[in-house]
Protein backbone atom coordinates (compact mmCIF):
# COMPACT_ATOMS: atom_id res chain seq x y z
CA UNK A 1 0.00 0.00 0.00
CA UNK A 2 1.73 3.34 -1.13
CA UNK A 3 2.02 6.48 1.87
CA UNK A 4 -0.53 9.06 1.25
CA UNK A 5 0.53 11.90 -0.71
CA UNK A 6 0.98 15.08 1.59
CA UNK A 7 -2.27 16.32 3.30
CA UNK A 8 -4.28 13.72 2.42
CA UNK A 9 -6.26 12.02 5.25
CA UNK A 10 -4.62 8.93 6.01
CA UNK A 11 -5.59 7.64 9.57
CA UNK A 12 -8.48 8.32 12.59
CA UNK A 13 -8.41 7.32 16.35
CA UNK A 14 -10.86 8.08 19.17
CA UNK A 15 -10.13 8.19 22.93
CA UNK A 16 -12.70 6.70 24.66
CA UNK A 17 -13.58 6.72 28.98
CA UNK A 18 -15.32 3.49 28.26
CA UNK A 19 -13.07 1.19 25.53
CA UNK A 20 -15.52 -1.99 25.66
CA UNK A 21 -18.46 0.09 25.07
CA UNK A 22 -16.88 1.80 21.62
CA UNK A 23 -16.56 -1.50 20.85
CA UNK A 24 -19.58 -2.45 20.66
CA UNK A 25 -21.00 0.39 19.83
CA UNK A 26 -18.71 1.01 16.49
CA UNK A 27 -18.86 -3.69 16.20
CA UNK A 28 -22.83 -3.32 15.56
CA UNK A 29 -23.05 0.24 13.55
CA UNK A 30 -20.53 -0.11 11.50
CA UNK A 31 -19.22 -4.21 11.76
CA UNK A 32 -15.92 -3.58 12.87
CA UNK A 33 -13.87 -6.15 14.67
CA UNK A 34 -11.12 -5.04 17.07
CA UNK A 35 -7.14 -6.36 17.58
CA UNK A 36 -5.55 -6.69 20.63
CA UNK A 37 -5.03 -3.80 22.88
CA UNK A 38 -1.11 -2.64 22.92
CA UNK A 39 -0.62 -2.07 26.17
CA UNK A 40 2.97 -0.58 25.24
CA UNK A 41 1.33 2.03 23.65
CA UNK A 42 -1.54 3.34 26.34
CA UNK A 43 -3.62 0.10 24.96
CA UNK A 44 -4.15 1.81 21.65
CA UNK A 45 -6.53 -1.01 19.99
CA UNK A 46 -6.49 -0.96 16.06
CA UNK A 47 -10.71 -1.46 14.22
CA UNK A 48 -10.93 -3.87 11.37
CA UNK A 49 -13.52 -4.04 7.88
CA UNK A 50 -12.99 -7.45 6.44
CA UNK A 51 -9.39 -7.28 8.13
CA UNK A 52 -8.20 -4.53 7.13
CA UNK A 53 -7.25 -1.64 9.35
CA UNK A 54 -9.54 1.04 9.77
CA UNK A 55 -9.33 3.08 12.78
CA UNK A 56 -8.38 3.25 16.66
CA UNK A 57 -9.76 3.85 19.65
CA UNK A 58 -7.87 4.25 22.91
CA UNK A 59 -8.73 5.02 26.73
CA UNK A 60 -7.76 8.40 28.10
CA UNK A 61 -3.69 8.37 30.05
CA UNK A 62 -4.38 7.20 33.68
CA UNK A 63 -5.80 10.49 35.60
CA UNK A 64 -7.25 12.09 32.82
CA UNK A 65 -10.24 9.94 32.73
CA UNK A 66 -13.47 12.58 32.82
CA UNK A 67 -11.39 15.49 31.94
CA UNK A 68 -11.42 14.63 27.92
CA UNK A 69 -14.08 14.41 25.70
CA UNK A 70 -14.89 11.77 23.27
CA UNK A 71 -14.10 12.69 19.88
CA UNK A 72 -12.53 11.58 16.25
CA UNK A 73 -9.17 12.63 15.42
CA UNK A 74 -8.33 12.80 11.88
CA UNK A 75 -4.57 12.79 10.96
CA UNK A 76 -3.30 14.11 7.47
CA UNK A 77 -0.14 12.87 5.98
CA UNK A 78 2.79 13.97 5.74
CA UNK A 79 7.07 12.74 4.44
CA UNK A 80 8.38 15.27 7.32
CA UNK A 81 6.38 15.83 10.99
CA UNK A 82 9.16 18.31 12.37
CA UNK A 83 8.74 20.00 9.20
CA UNK A 84 5.16 20.34 9.62
CA UNK A 85 5.52 21.04 12.94
CA UNK A 86 7.37 24.32 11.77
CA UNK A 87 4.56 25.44 9.15
CA UNK A 88 1.91 25.00 11.51
CA UNK A 89 3.72 27.54 14.22
CA UNK A 90 4.65 29.53 11.54
CA UNK A 91 1.17 30.29 9.93
CA UNK A 92 -0.52 30.83 13.28
CA UNK A 93 -1.32 27.19 14.66
CA UNK A 94 -0.85 25.63 17.82
CA UNK A 95 1.18 22.60 18.37
CA UNK A 96 -1.13 20.42 21.53
CA UNK A 97 1.73 17.38 21.01
CA UNK A 98 4.81 17.94 19.99
CA UNK A 99 6.12 15.12 16.95
CA UNK A 100 6.73 12.02 18.63
CA UNK A 101 7.91 8.88 17.13
CA UNK A 102 5.78 5.92 17.72
CA UNK A 103 8.06 3.09 17.67
CA UNK A 104 8.85 1.58 14.06
CA UNK A 105 5.27 2.43 13.13
CA UNK A 106 5.74 6.02 12.39
CA UNK A 107 6.07 10.20 13.81
CA UNK A 108 2.84 11.55 14.43
CA UNK A 109 1.66 15.38 16.38
CA UNK A 110 -1.43 16.84 17.25
CA UNK A 111 -2.30 20.33 16.68
CA UNK A 112 -4.99 22.83 16.29
CA UNK A 113 -5.38 25.74 13.35
CA UNK A 114 -6.12 29.25 14.38
CA UNK A 115 -9.66 29.11 14.52
CA UNK A 116 -9.26 25.97 17.03
CA UNK A 117 -9.38 23.01 14.86
CA UNK A 118 -7.46 19.71 16.11
CA UNK A 119 -6.52 17.33 13.86
CA UNK A 120 -3.39 15.15 13.54
CA UNK A 121 -0.31 14.36 11.67
CA UNK A 122 1.29 11.36 10.70
CA UNK A 123 4.52 10.67 8.97
CA UNK A 124 4.59 6.93 8.18
CA UNK A 125 6.89 4.21 9.34
CA UNK A 126 5.85 0.08 9.02
CA UNK A 127 2.06 1.66 9.50
CA UNK A 128 0.91 3.68 6.91
CA UNK A 129 -2.59 4.47 7.68
CA UNK A 130 -5.89 3.45 6.10
CA UNK A 131 -5.17 -0.28 4.51
CA UNK A 132 -9.06 0.74 3.36
CA UNK A 133 -11.04 3.58 2.31
CA UNK A 134 -14.15 4.81 0.28
CA UNK A 135 -16.27 1.49 1.14
CA UNK A 136 -19.38 0.25 3.73
CA UNK A 137 -17.12 -0.27 7.73
CA UNK A 138 -13.56 2.05 6.07
CA UNK A 139 -13.44 6.15 6.25
CA UNK A 140 -14.85 7.67 2.80
CA UNK A 141 -14.16 11.21 3.93
CA UNK A 142 -13.81 14.27 6.25
CA UNK A 143 -14.70 17.85 6.31
CA UNK A 144 -13.44 21.11 8.34
CA UNK A 145 -16.25 22.14 10.66
CA UNK A 146 -15.07 26.13 11.52
CA UNK A 147 -16.21 29.20 13.36
CA UNK A 148 -13.46 30.65 11.00
CA UNK A 149 -13.40 29.74 7.69
CA UNK A 150 -11.36 32.53 6.16
CA UNK A 151 -8.72 31.38 9.23
CA UNK A 152 -8.76 28.00 7.87
CA UNK A 153 -9.05 28.68 4.19
CA UNK A 154 -5.62 30.63 4.96
CA UNK A 155 -3.92 27.77 7.42
CA UNK A 156 -4.41 24.50 5.81
CA UNK A 157 -3.05 25.37 2.04
CA UNK A 158 -0.11 27.13 4.01
CA UNK A 159 0.99 24.15 5.88
CA UNK A 160 0.14 21.67 2.91
CA UNK A 161 0.05 21.59 -0.45
CA UNK A 162 -3.71 22.36 -1.10
CA UNK A 163 -5.77 24.01 -3.64
CA UNK A 164 -8.52 25.66 -2.94
CA UNK A 165 -12.37 25.52 -4.37
CA UNK A 166 -14.99 26.75 -3.58
CA UNK A 167 -18.74 25.31 -3.67
CA UNK A 168 -21.36 27.62 -5.27
CA UNK A 169 -24.17 27.80 -2.80
CA UNK A 170 -26.05 30.31 -1.50
CA UNK A 171 -26.97 27.61 1.41
CA UNK A 172 -23.61 27.03 2.87
CA UNK A 173 -20.41 27.80 2.73
CA UNK A 174 -18.61 25.35 2.26
CA UNK A 175 -15.02 24.77 0.38
CA UNK A 176 -12.59 22.08 -0.78
CA UNK A 177 -8.81 21.40 -0.30
CA UNK A 178 -7.80 19.59 -3.56
CA UNK A 179 -4.39 17.70 -3.52
CA UNK A 180 -3.87 17.38 -7.46
CA UNK A 181 -6.70 15.37 -9.26
CA UNK A 182 -7.78 14.34 -5.89
CA UNK A 183 -9.83 16.66 -3.12
CA UNK A 184 -8.61 15.84 0.65
CA UNK A 185 -10.79 17.57 2.34
CA UNK A 186 -14.03 19.55 2.67
CA UNK A 187 -14.68 22.99 4.80
CA UNK A 188 -17.56 24.01 6.37
CA UNK A 189 -18.00 27.12 7.82
CA UNK A 190 -20.34 26.16 10.87
CA UNK A 191 -23.54 29.03 11.38
CA UNK A 192 -25.55 30.32 13.85
CA UNK A 193 -27.35 26.79 14.38
CA UNK A 194 -24.73 25.28 16.03
CA UNK A 195 -24.88 25.68 19.90
CA UNK A 196 -22.39 27.07 21.27
CA UNK A 197 -21.11 24.21 23.34
CA UNK A 198 -19.69 22.34 19.90
CA UNK A 199 -16.52 23.18 19.65
CA UNK A 200 -14.96 23.36 16.01
CA UNK A 201 -13.59 19.88 14.72
CA UNK A 202 -13.10 17.70 11.86
CA UNK A 203 -16.14 15.76 11.01
CA UNK A 204 -15.22 12.06 9.76
CA UNK A 205 -17.45 9.91 7.44
CA UNK A 206 -17.71 6.13 7.49
CA UNK A 207 -18.88 4.22 4.63
CA UNK A 208 -21.82 2.26 5.37
CA UNK A 209 -24.30 0.20 3.32
CA UNK A 210 -27.12 1.38 4.15
CA UNK A 211 -27.49 4.88 6.21
CA UNK A 212 -31.18 4.43 7.25
CA UNK A 213 -30.44 1.18 8.85
CA UNK A 214 -26.90 2.53 10.21
CA UNK A 215 -28.68 5.43 12.10
CA UNK A 216 -31.32 2.92 13.38
CA UNK A 217 -28.59 0.74 14.99
CA UNK A 218 -26.46 3.96 16.36
CA UNK A 219 -29.78 5.74 17.65
CA UNK A 220 -30.87 2.18 19.23
CA UNK A 221 -27.27 1.80 20.89
CA UNK A 222 -27.22 4.94 22.94
CA UNK A 223 -25.90 7.17 19.95
CA UNK A 224 -27.97 10.72 18.88
CA UNK A 225 -28.90 11.31 15.62
CA UNK A 226 -28.18 15.08 14.99
CA UNK A 227 -28.73 15.47 11.32
CA UNK A 228 -30.27 13.54 8.13
CA UNK A 229 -30.58 10.97 6.66
CA UNK A 230 -30.23 13.53 3.73
CA UNK A 231 -29.98 12.43 0.00
CA UNK A 232 -27.59 14.55 -1.49
CA UNK A 233 -25.43 13.68 -5.30
CA UNK A 234 -22.48 12.30 -3.45
CA UNK A 235 -24.42 9.88 -1.24
CA UNK A 236 -27.05 9.66 1.62
CA UNK A 237 -25.61 10.63 4.54
CA UNK A 238 -26.16 11.36 8.57
CA UNK A 239 -24.58 13.04 10.99
CA UNK A 240 -24.44 11.20 14.61
CA UNK A 241 -22.90 11.37 18.45
CA UNK A 242 -21.97 7.67 19.45
CA UNK A 243 -22.62 7.27 22.68
CA UNK A 244 -19.97 8.41 24.36
CA UNK A 245 -20.77 11.71 22.50
CA UNK A 246 -18.29 11.92 19.95
CA UNK A 247 -19.11 13.35 17.08
CA UNK A 248 -19.40 11.40 13.65
CA UNK A 249 -20.69 10.89 10.19
CA UNK A 250 -21.89 8.02 7.99
CA UNK A 251 -22.97 7.88 4.35
CA UNK A 252 -23.96 5.75 1.85
CA UNK A 253 -22.03 6.25 -1.36
CA UNK A 254 -23.95 4.23 -3.41
CA UNK A 255 -27.29 5.57 -3.00
CA UNK A 256 -26.83 9.26 -4.75
CA UNK A 257 -29.76 12.24 -5.61
CA UNK A 258 -29.37 15.37 -7.48
CA UNK A 259 -26.98 17.22 -9.42
CA UNK A 260 -23.15 17.88 -8.57
CA UNK A 261 -22.99 21.50 -7.50
CA UNK A 262 -20.90 23.60 -9.35
CA UNK A 263 -16.90 23.70 -7.80
CA UNK A 264 -15.11 27.09 -8.96
CA UNK A 265 -11.35 28.16 -8.11
CA UNK A 266 -11.37 29.89 -4.66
Amino acid sequence: MPVQPEGMPCWADAMFTDLEDAKRFYGDVLGWTFGESATEYGNYTQAYCDGKAVAAIVPPMPGQEGETRSAWCLYLASPDVAATAGAIRDNGGTLLMEPMQVGAFGSMLLARDPGGVAFGVWQAGSHEGFELRGVPGAYCWAEVFTRHPAKADAFFPAVFPYTVRRMEDDAVDFTLFGLGDDTALGRMAMTAEFPDDIPPYINVYFGVGDCDAAVAKATERGGTLRFGPMDSPFGRFAALTDAQEAAFSVIDLSTTKGDMPRITDA
